[in-house]
């Protein structure tokens, strides 16, 4: 919309932006009418109609009038979002098929020749470059060796961080994002095989790629149809898709997961096992077979562990007794200073190895609902003893 209106002693034309409001129709403001164009790599070419429709659905959602319709409107708004986001993603489901196949197999280098093992390089401008960083993340985790190279960076000598042996991996919604397009001869002079991710099976990126991934939405969340919404969320599903699909390909066990993540409670949960934790030398609660009742009572309290094992002359275990142990003996009502430990202890109890996982510990403590553990070697010898305490401290969970 153009108005004149007076600039000091001049007048000029000065352009009003249309006022966004969520509840109106998009294209509705000033003309009427959205010229198509091609805004953050999304094309505008569609017909005013089904603009008139998409932004109809905004139009039916409640105005601002006051605080407490404020906080209706934001929530319809929100809603209104995760249905558009969730029927996007809901598209790619009928997108898994040969093409998927085939780009899982380029990333595990089944077709690509390759004598070695390289990376899986990812691309990509804007929105497009950090759902990228995401997807590379998300390989490099979960087995799949991968870095993000942003395209003016490879344009300009970064290029030279792809080898013969990786595969590249674009992103671009448009599929014509002149940085991806201009690194293509080169990319093709190295022989490296390109999946291309974009909305649109007919630009140039999709059809000059070995592999296409159709991730085209139809419609973005945002009202106005300009920022990606939708269609980088489709994108990072469709990139999630790939890792988790070559991850099983790969059979990455949770050991070999724990290599990339040493690291934080997630580390933790991966990588301490129960030697790191146990109580050993001294420090573990023991008494020989044929002690009384009270030496037990005292080398738990003596330990603190709430628990001694009961071993013969060789350290090999023949049994544990405990706190619930000491109950159901009181309950009995046997001598504490005449009772032998052997009449009372729990014989065949849980043990664990020492290269057990802590958090396999754990949950074998929650399953068998017990606090304490004896950890045994090969010939059933006590090493070490832990509790349910020391995991907890330990941030096992």
């Amino acid at each position: 919309m153009l108005r004149n209106v007076q600039l000091g002693k001049r007048m000029g034309p000065v352009i009003l932006a249309p006022e966004y409001s969520p509840n109106a129709e998009v294209g509705k403001a000033a003309s009427g009418k959205i010229r198509s164009s091609s805004v953050s790599g999304k094309s505008m070419a569609s017909s005013d109609s089904d603009k008139a429709d998409r932004g109809s659905k905004w139009a039916k959602l409640q105005p601002f009038a006051g605080r407490a319709q404020h906080s209706e409107s934001y929530k319809e708004i929100g809603r209104r979002v995760l249905q558009i986001e969730q029927a996007g993603v809901q598209k790619l489901i009928d997108q898994i098929d040969d093409e998927f196949v085939r780009a899982c197999r380029y990333l595990r280098y089944e077709k690509s020749g390759a004598d070695r093992k390289g990376r899986v390089v990812v691309m990509g401008v804007g929105k497009s470059g950090h759902i990228g960083n995401k997807i590379a993340a998300t390989l490099a985790s979960t087995g799949t060796p991968a870095f993000f190279v942003h395209p003016s960076e490879a344009a300009h000598g970064d290029l030279g961080m792809v080898t013969v042996d990786d595969v590249v991996l674009a992103l671009s919604n448009s599929g014509k994002t002149r940085e991806l397009l201009e690194l293509l001869p080169g990319l093709k002079a190295l022989g490296v095989p390109l999946i291309a991710m974009t909305g649109n099976p007919e630009s140039p990126l999709a059809k000059q790629a070995t592999v296409h991934l159709n991730v085209a939405v139809d419609e973005e969340a945002c009202p106005l149809e300009l920022a990606p919404t939708a269609s980088t969320t489709a994108a990072l599903a469709m990139g999630d898709a790939l890792a988790v699909a070559v991850m099983r390909a790969e059979q990455v066990t949770a050991e070999k997961f724990a290599r990339s993540h040493p690291g934080g409670a997630l580390g933790r949960r991966l990588t301490l096992n129960v030697g790191a934790l146990m109580h050993s030398g001294d420090a573990i609660p023991a008494v020989p077979a044929g002690a009384s009742l009270k030496d037990a009572l005292l080398e738990m309290t003596q330990k603190g562990l709430g628990m001694t094992a009961v071993v013969d002359e060789r350290r090999k275990l023949l049994g544990i007794f405990t706190d619930g142990d000491l109950r159901r003996a009181l309950d009995r009502e046997v001598d504490l200073r005449g009772t032998p430990i052997d009449s009372v202890m729990t014989r065949n109890c849980k043990t664990v190895r020492e290269d057990v996982m802590a958090n396999e510990a754990l949950r074998l403590m929650k399953q068998h609902k017990i606090s304490a553990l004896v950890v045994v070697d090969d010939q059933g010898r006590v090493v070490g003893a832990l509790n349910m305490h020391d995991l907890l401290r330990a941030g096992v969970d």
